[in-house]
């Protein structure tokens, strides 16, 4: 059979109660069913990230790191269960002007266990256990990969294929599942049990842990038992930035969230009004402004006990004021040719009839991750210490149990203190241009979250501005007269979306329509 879609598609948000939005339906389903049996959003939510972690194996697994931002019903609250590095890493053990990016000595410590379990104790309605029935159920009877998970998986197999217990979990064939073809982890399915059983306690202080330590110290790594029992998850404050009469929240750093507020407090100081959405106007302040946050971003994202500057100095509205006067209206600025992050995650959201809403973000960075799978487990373990940099004295460099900077962020929009909307857009360095694209077009523009999710996205990187095909022709030329180098760019590599929107007594939810995924409710 052939999975390509050569012919333009148009998809409907669903209006319900009751929501849940993410990238792979099995996963979505197993989020709805937990709200049919009386859970809430956080019940969802948790139940969606535990089955994603085997339905989207392409993306994050169960050495991912999660972020979350959650609204109770009455506050905002967020939690950042990003793990730190090993104690063993010590900046002289890393030589070269990049960090590694497969092998032991990109993994950090994972964090999602501690997320599932930080986030069930406060806010779920459900036992712990009932939120990893669908997630086993898919492990051990197995599941039909989905189209777009099946190239994603493809494309991966070369680069991490000889790395212990890659081909064992993922290449049972000797080669990547196909669409439509049945796959079954078992060893999966035997860890997710042990997690459930021991509320996650086997992994960093018990049984899992030990395996996974041996493991590590068995091919040259440093990741200790001591580095998994001394992880913790953090509830922190969300920081935010007001835009088009609302506010944007995203997790503080280590996060890159900081780069979307920047970008949209700066684009809130120029001269927009009336610019419509495509318009080459609209889109060149756009990428203007993303240019001084993720400029930002990098010079100063780290571990926040590391940075040298708070997130209310880089977001002082003295300071925005300023970037924003340096843009211009009629011609691109020429920064650096510095490659910007990449990676694969998947993101979620989930809202009840109660109130409850949940933005939720889970991800290994490089898809898989490292290409390391604890043997007997089927924990692929994450590559986030590729986050890292080996520069001596910058705030992000490589250093013993600290979190690197991280790309996956989880957003969320407020009015007059009250929800307004769960959402994120997955893909590394495109999450922030992403978070830009989105809220724009549906707090200025008024655009519902579908058509918000749907419309032609461009990304910067490298110091050209990649746009995808669908753009209009006046838009592209429009951008190239300002002196924008573009690019044309597939549709799989400007992130996916989901958003979940309050509205009157229920929500809209939007899912990404460049990928396999669905919003669902009831």
């Amino acid at each position: 059979m052939d999975w390509a879609f050569p012919y333009p598609s148009f998809r409907m948000p669903v209006l319900a109660r009751n929501c849940v939005a993410t990238t792979q339906p099995l996963a979505a389903q197993a989020g709805l069913a937990m709200l049919h049996r009386g859970g809430n959003a956080v019940d969802a939510a948790l139940a969606t990230a535990i089955a994603l972690t085997i339905v989207e194996p392409v993306n994050n697994g169960l050495g991912s790191d999660a972020f979350a931002i959650i609204w109770d019903g009455e506050a905002l609250t967020a939690l950042n269960a990003s793990g730190r590095s090993p104690a063993g890493w010590t900046p002289d053990r890393f030589i070269g002007p990049d960090m590694p990016k497969e092998g032991w000595n990109a993994a950090t410590i994972p964090g999602a266990v501690s997320a599932w379990v930080t986030l069930s104790e406060r806010f779920g309605a459900l036992p712990f256990d009932a939120l990893f029935e669908p997630a086993i159920r898919y492990a051990s009877d197995g599941f039909l990969v989905s189209p777009v998970i099946a190239q994603i998986w493809e494309k991966q197999v070369t680069r991490l294929g000889r790395q212990p217990g890659f081909a064992e979990t993922f290449l049972p064939r000797g080669w990547a599942p196909a669409a439509g073809e049945l796959f079954r982890p078992p060893h999966q399915a035997k860890t997710l049990t042990e997690i459930a059983e021991t509320r996650g306690e086997s992994l960093y202080r018990g049984a899992l842990g030990e395996t996974l330590a041996k493991a590590s110290a068995a091919d040259g790594g440093l990741l200790t038992a001591e580095d998994l029992a001394a992880h913790r998850a953090d509830w922190v404050t969300p920081i935010h930035v007001d835009f088009a009469g609302h506010r944007i929240h995203e997790t503080p750093p280590n996060g890159q969230g900081i780069a979307a507020l920047i970008a949209l407090g700066v684009l809130e100081r120029c001269d927009i009004a009336g610019l419509p959405p495509d318009s080459p106007e609209m889109l060149h302040m756009q990428i203007e402004a993303l240019k001084l946050g993720a400029r930002d971003a990098e010079r100063h994202v780290a571990d926040p006990d590391y940075m040298e500057v708070t997130p209310d100095d880089l977001l002082d509205p003295a300071r925005l004021d300023d970037l924003a006067r340096s843009i211009r209206c009629d011609r691109a600025s020429t920064p650096p040719r510095e490659p910007l992050a990449t990676s694969s995650t998947v993101y979620l959201a989930a809202a009840d009839a109660n109130g409850m809403m949940v933005s939720f973000i889970q991800s290994n960075y490089g898809g898989f991750g490292c290409g390391v799978v604890v043997p007997g487990t089927g924990i692929a373990l994450n590559n986030r210490g590729a986050g890292f940099v080996t520069t001596p004295g910058h705030p992000n460099c490589v250093g013993p149990r600290k979190r690197p900077f991280n790309t996956i962020i989880p957003g969320f929009i407020t009015k007059n203190e009250a929800p307004v909307a769960a959402f994120g857009v997955m893909g590394g360095s495109m999450q922030p241009q992403g978070h830009l694209q989105v809220a724009s077009r549906m707090l200025i523009s008024d655009q519902n979250p579908q058509a918000a999710i749907d419309a032609p996205r461009w990304r910067y990187d490298y110091g050209d501005v990649h746009v995808e095909a669908s753009m209009a022709e006046a838009a592209r030329d429009g951008l190239a007269a300002r002196g924008h180098r573009l690019a044309t760019i597939s549709p799989l590599d400007v992130g996916a979306a989901q958003t979940i929107l309050r509205q009157g007594d229920g929500y809209v939810a939007a899912s990404e329509s460049r990928r396999d995924g669905c919003a669902v409710g009831y």
